[in-house]
């Protein structure tokens, strides 16, 4: 397709009545006859934006006339209330985009596309559109990747901080938990199911009604989750009722993506603060007044035993007991630690209680990682049963194992160099001393390091004090692998669990070796004591789980990277035995 498909038309003007006249004027007179009438006569996008202080704010529009529409944008122009309004107090300008093979489908696709992008720009404040409407299949639609590259490319021209690579707003958190991503067959039918079942509770005023989505690793449970809590919101909207929803998660990195998701979108001002960690969302609601639905990502780290803030003893029934409607996104293989433990028991009750009410989804195609099935089953069977098979060669993803952390690192390194993988990091089992309160005492070093045979690197979090103050504002807001420092730090589960990378570069530790042909988990070898530590179940016996939560950590790590995955084993017996299967 590549070089067939015919260069967008994009004209950017001041944006107000008099330079669009001048525009207008300009198509009708000078012009030639192709660009007239494509801009005056086709369906074409259009992007109105302006400035707030150093960031930028937008709207992204489609229309079948775009100078009645815009003209229709600034008589409400007048309206306080409205987006509008800022056109008239701001310096704006307008991009207008046209192509010849564009339709109705194919720009209501180009501006899906447009608002998904703009609302990852780390310098885009707000985006001032409701929901996105992402088209199936339709003519032209094989040409939809290819005209949207070269309309970015030339907006990209003229704009560079409004419009930055394709490859850096791919990368950023925020990109990969949108709302705006096009969902697959198999999310919309858990959407529509999920939103079907809200309906029906809030109409017969049901509460405590539970709704189990499971899925595993990159199944694409996030993305679900986000984009079913923002349709609920557009819908009631539409129809002027009010809604109350919740987007709850307990890990601190993932909350502040989702915040800053729900800044952009504009839920925020709208309805105040709707993104909260359990423990807060518990203690400030009650179960005499429920809110209507609240969603659960990562539902794996809520807590089954009291801790610091919370007091309870389930964090998944207080919820539950809070609101009309709860949607859970689980998986058992990211639980890491025995806080998070999940007896059994307990836990198949839950799905039990799913399942009988027609309320259990199960989420099973891989979506994160660009593998084929002989390397998922080769990662399957390494983090799941213990088995080292021969590791399959693949032209879409890349196994690789190395000698030594040296030579894994400057591999990973040269990765993030190149734009496309920038996203690549190392990341390692919990096999080394950390501690984000304490400084290292009787170390030479000043950080916190991950040390092998004289090779050694900062833990996560480290380099970050060194900083100066602009260089840590520019980070603020910034997952762990998105900053640009931790390319010389080793990240751990606690940083990366939850985000993608490029490319991961995974070090097993001294927990994970092989003996008599299997791979075995050495709790002994782990600093991780939050996996380590007792846990005291409900018929009041001690256990420890050491072993199948350090497994799942070693899970967590080998599924991270998007396009491939490189390894260095502490381990002398598992190094030689992962350099064997590689031949």
């Amino acid at each position: 397709m590549s070089g067939k498909v015919a260069t967008p038309i994009i004209r950017e003007i001041k944006d107000n009545r008099d330079e669009l006249k001048t525009l207008e004027d300009e198509l009708l007179s000078t012009a030639d006859a192709k660009t007239q009438d494509i801009i005056m006569n086709y369906p074409t996008v259009y992007i109105h934006n302006w400035k707030n202080t150093d960031d930028f704010e937008v709207y992204v529009g489609e229309s079948n006339n775009v100078f009645r529409r815009t003209r229709e944008h600034y008589d409400e122009s007048t309206n306080k209330t409205a987006w509008q309004y800022k056109l008239l107090e701001k310096d704006a300008s307008l991009f207008i985009i046209g192509h010849e093979h564009f339709n109705k489908s194919l720009t209501l696709d180009i501006e899906n596309r447009l608002m998904h992008y703009m609302m990852s720009i780390d310098r885009v404040k707000e985006v001032h559109n409701d929901r996105g409407n992402p088209q199936s299949k339709y003519y032209t639609s094989d040409e939809f990747e290819e005209i949207f590259r070269k309309v970015w490319r030339g907006l990209r021209k003229r704009n560079k901080d409004l419009f930055p690579t394709e490859s850096a707003i791919k990368d950023s958190a925020i990109y990969k938990a949108s709302p705006l991503h096009k969902l697959t067959p198999e999310q919309e039918r858990a959407r529509d199911q999920i939103i079907a079942k809200v309906a029906s509770a809030i109409n017969k005023g049901k509460t405590k009604q539970l709704i189990f989505i499971e899925g595993e690793a990159g199944t694409g449970k996030t993305v679900l989750n986000s984009s079913t809590f923002y349709e609920l919101y557009c819908r009631a909207e539409e129809h002027k009722v009010k809604i109350n929803c919740h987007l709850l998660v307990n890990h601190d990195e993932q909350i502040t993506v989702y915040e800053q998701i729900a800044d952009k979108l504009g839920l925020t001002k709208e309805y105040g603060k709707i993104v909260s960690k359990p423990t807060t969302f518990i203690n400030n609601h009650s179960e005499s007044d429920p809110v209507d639905v609240a969603f659960i990502d990562e539902a794996h780290l809520l807590l089954t035993q009291g801790k610091q803030s919370y007091r309870g003893s389930n964090q998944l029934k207080d919820i539950i007991d809070r609101a009309r409607v709860t949607v859970v996104m689980f998986d058992e293989n990211q639980i890491l630690t025995t806080e998070q433990y999940w007896e059994a028991k307990a836990l198949e009750q839950y799905r039990k209680k799913a399942k009988k009410n027609n309320n259990y989804i199960l989420l099973d195609k891989q979506l994160r990682m660009h593998a084929d099935s002989a390397t998922i089953d080769w990662i399957d069977s390494f983090t799941k049963k213990g088995e080292l098979k021969k590791i399959p060669k693949s032209s879409k993803y890349s196994v690789k194992v190395f000698d030594s952390p040296k030579q894994l690192d400057l591999e990973i390194r040269k990765k993030a160099k190149d734009k496309d993988s920038a996203l690549s990091r190392v990341i390692a089992t919990y096999d080394w001393e950390y501690s984000s309160i304490h400084k290292p005492e009787k170390r030479l070093k000043k950080y916190w390091e991950v040390l092998i045979d004289g090779w050694h690197k900062p833990w996560n979090r480290e380099l970050e004090s060194d900083l100066s103050k602009k260089d840590k504002k520019a980070i603020k807001g910034l997952s762990w692998a998105e900053q640009p420092q931790t390319i010389g730090e080793v990240g751990s589960t606690f940083t990366i669990q939850g985000f993608d990378l490029n490319y991961a570069g995974v070090i097993l530790g001294p927990s994970v070796k092989y003996r008599n042909g299997k791979i075995i988990i050495d709790p002994s070898c782990s600093k991780n004591r939050k996996a380590k530590q007792n846990r005291t179940l409900s018929n009041g016996k001690s256990k420890k789980f050491g072993e199948t939560l350090i497994q799942h950590e070693v899970r967590v790590l080998m599924t991270r990277g998007v396009d491939g995955l490189y390894i260095y084993a502490c381990d002398k017996e598992l190094r030689e035995a992962l350099i064997d299967a590689s031949k």
